[in-house]
């Protein structure tokens, strides 16, 4: 049977965000895969560089909107690396109840996405139907449902009033049964498991060879997570548990994610209740030259930020490195030899965030021109009136 190239992207009614990826095919059986990054970048990195240590927190938070607290967290952590300081013990835990509600958020919005992947729409419709309750939550405690702003160098930028403790364990309280009906869909689904198991398995082995990070890389046996490997916030402070799976196949990837909601909601819910009083911020000053890195546990795994200072009141180099950017290659390690027709929910089940991950690094070489924006827009127009030219279009 004659070999077929089938192109997804850059830009397609299943990608939320323009990435391009070559599928070649025998009949319905993928044999190989191109990946090309690099459609979308906002410059992101550069921005950082021209505001204060405090404004480029508002920055980073709008790397991603569903990612919005995973990467101030480690941009902060990064930053009060520098100095090097610990933050005050009640914004610990306030920072913790953040990023577990992002969690509980973006796992929810994933869960309901896969399930409109695969036609079950019943999960979609409930799971985003449930998401809207943790946002209302989020909503409570920091004023925003996306976008919290509450993180800052040294602490966080407001703290959580004891009336508002109550309302929020209520809420959370709420969500329970219909998660537990959502697990059991999910898990006891005999379609669902027709169309999951056994379908783009990451082998423990390619896992690991692959550097794969958060619910990609536990669905596949390794044990690894930030908040238990290397603990931050107060992860350290309760029990909780790490879910991880064995066979390393896209209804495992599902599974991770569901269970994890529960262990989210058992964190959130320790730390309301045991909230210690006393400040939530260390009131930096000034940050000294030096390096720092700054890591956590995001929902897709490890969002790592390196910051440099130079001793002025922003920062002098800031590089971003998103789970996606390392999860994204085990593509080609999940697709081969699977049919066209699973190629879309394989790669769901890594959970890929573009605008996370997408970077462009310039480099000024002696003798070169310097291309800009203008430059950018000219060369693509005068290509698209090549290519109008060659198929005879008008």
């Amino acid at each position: 049977m004659a070999k077929t190239i089938v192109p997804i992207g850059p830009y397609h009614p299943l990608q939320e965000e323009p990435e391009f990826f070559t599928l070649t095919v025998d009949g319905e059986k993928i044999i190989d895969i191109d990946v090309r990054v690099g459609y979308n970048h906002r410059g992101i990195e550069k921005l950082s560089e021209s505001k204060t240590f405090d404004q480029s927190t508002f920055v980073i938070e709008r790397i991603c909107g569903i990612c919005s607290t995973s990467h101030p967290f480690a941009y902060t952590r990064a930053v009060e690396d520098i100095i090097p300081m610990e933050v005050p013990e009640r914004a610990k835990f306030i920072r913790t109840i953040i990023a577990e509600g992002e969690r509980i958020h973006s796992h929810l919005l994933w869960l309901g996405l896969a399930g409109h992947f695969l036609g079950y729409n019943t999960v979609y419709m409930w799971a985003w139907k449930l998401r809207e309750e943790i946002l209302d939550a989020m909503e409570i405690l920091s004023g925003n449902r996306q976008n919290y702003a509450m993180f800052k160098p040294g602490g966080v930028r407001r703290d959580i009033k004891a009336e508002d403790i109550p309302v929020v364990l209520k809420k959370i309280d709420s969500i329970i049964p219909t998660a537990v009906m959502l697990k059991k869909a999910v898990i006891d689904d005999p379609v669902l498991h027709a169309r999951t198991k056994g379908v783009g398995i990451l082998t423990k082995e390619n896992a690991i060879n692959y550097s794969a990070l958060g619910p990609t890389a536990r669905a596949s046996g390794v044990a690894r997570d930030l908040r238990k490997n290397c603990p931050y916030g107060a992860y350290d402070r309760m029990e909780w548990d790490m879910i991880v799976t064995e066979n390393g196949d896209v209804f495992d990837k599902v599974v991770v994610r569901v269970l994890e909601l529960f262990e989210s909601i058992k964190i959130i819910k320790w730390c309301l209740n045991n909230l210690p009083k006393g400040e939530i911020d260390a009131k930096i000053k000034d940050i000294p030259p030096g390096e720092g890195i700054g890591h956590i546990e995001a929902p897709r795994g490890e969002t790592f930020h390196y910051v440099r200072s130079d001793g002025t009141n922003r920062p002098a180099r800031h590089k971003v490195r998103a789970p996606t950017f390392m999860n994204l290659p085990t593509y080609k390690a999940t697709i081969l030899g699977q049919t066209l027709s699973d190629a879309t929910i394989i790669l769901a089940a890594i959970d890929p965030c573009y605008c996370c991950t997408e970077r462009v690094a310039v480099r000024n070489i002696k003798g070169k021109k310097l291309l800009h924006g203008e430059d950018l827009v000219r060369m693509s127009q005068q290509k698209t009136e090549l290519l109008r030219k060659k198929m005879g279009v008008k």
